[in-house]
């Protein structure tokens, strides 16, 4: 009952920080105030880091060699930021803990003597749908893949091989960068991936005293968002190569989300608003997948 639990997430600054926010909280909701050891797991994500993330896997290839040591019991408890996680989760996982969202919102960091209305740009950017999504507002921008770690890409922004770099704001707070932002964008102009800013902790779910533990420190609203995000996601089959933004927010009772997806082209966009009782997320989450589907027949093809 008191044996030490193992927390795995990846080595990055980012991630090691959500794994010491999940342990403080984990202890605390611990009646037997457990003892508790983050491990570091390296993925393929990590090793790979020149390459496009579409080329190793796509985004999961950050989760899913952290979840096969949850399945094969090296760890206990395994914390990714919830939009790098496929949304078709382990049938014997589960996501026991939704931490409180974090801001969700992109931001673009600059050099100091450029500026995002006049100049020509190379714009850093590993995700298809944030180089669809900016280039729709600011046509003087060219995108080029850019991997590595906030800290790394802020670096290679400064040694000049990027004019500007589009981030999460999510990540840019927790590791004390805000002073290098030059625009933050509002969900409503740049809609976020499904998940942004949400730390999500995992466990197996046969281990119920874990689970038990882990439900004490969710947040219950932004499990709902989540939810909703992803069905919407799951609905569209989306994955690593889907342009899409996901964003759903409650107000009182209801729960809206809002979506923009990109054709396989990347030439057209289709949108959807849609509200629900909070009660149903992911019945809501569906019913705007249906929608967004519909809307983009013969631009998009639904990948699985």
């Amino acid at each position: 009952m008191n044996k030490k639990i193992i927390i795995g997430a990846r080595g990055s600054k980012l991630s090691l920080s959500y794994a010491e926010i999940v342990k403080k909280l984990f202890f605390s909701a611990s009646n037997q105030k457990k003892k508790i050891e983050i491990q570091t797991i390296k993925t393929s994500g990590d090793i790979f880091h020149d390459k496009k993330i579409s080329d190793i896997g796509g985004k999961n290839i950050f989760c899913k060699e952290i979840e096969n040591q949850l399945i094969e019991k090296k760890i206990d408890i395994a914390v990714h930021s919830l939009k790098d996680m496929d949304s078709f989760e382990e049938n014997n996982l589960i996501i026991g803990a939704y931490l409180k969202r974090n801001d969700p919102r992109d931001v673009i960091v600059l050099k100091k003597d450029k500026s995002l209305s006049r100049d020509k740009l190379t714009i850093g950017s590993s995700s298809k749908r944030r180089e669809l999504q900016f280039k729709s507002y600011f046509k003087n921008i060219t995108c080029k893949n850019i991997r590595g770690n906030i800290d790394s890409r802020i670096s290679k922004l400064k040694k000049g091989e990027y004019d500007g770099i589009i981030l999460a704001l999510a990540g840019i707070k927790m590791l004390n960068f805000e002073n290098e932002i030059k625009e933050i964008f509002s969900e409503e102009k740049i809609i976020p991936a499904a998940g942004q800013g949400v730390i999500a902790a995992q466990c197996r779910k046969d281990d119920l005293e874990n689970l038990k533990i882990l439900e004490k420190i969710n947040d219950e609203n932004t499990k709902i968002c989540a939810l909703t995000e992803r069905s919407l996601l799951k609905t569209i089959g989306g994955d690593c190569h889907t342009a899409v933004g996901v964003y759903a927010k409650i107000d009182k009772g209801n729960i809206t989300i809002s979506s923009q997806l990109f054709s396989d082209d990347g030439l057209k966009s289709f949108s959807i608003k849609k509200s629900g009782d909070k009660k149903f997320p992911q019945e809501l989450g569906i019913s705007a997948g249906k929608d967004l589907l519909k809307q983009s027949e013969g631009n998009y093809k639904k990948k699985r």
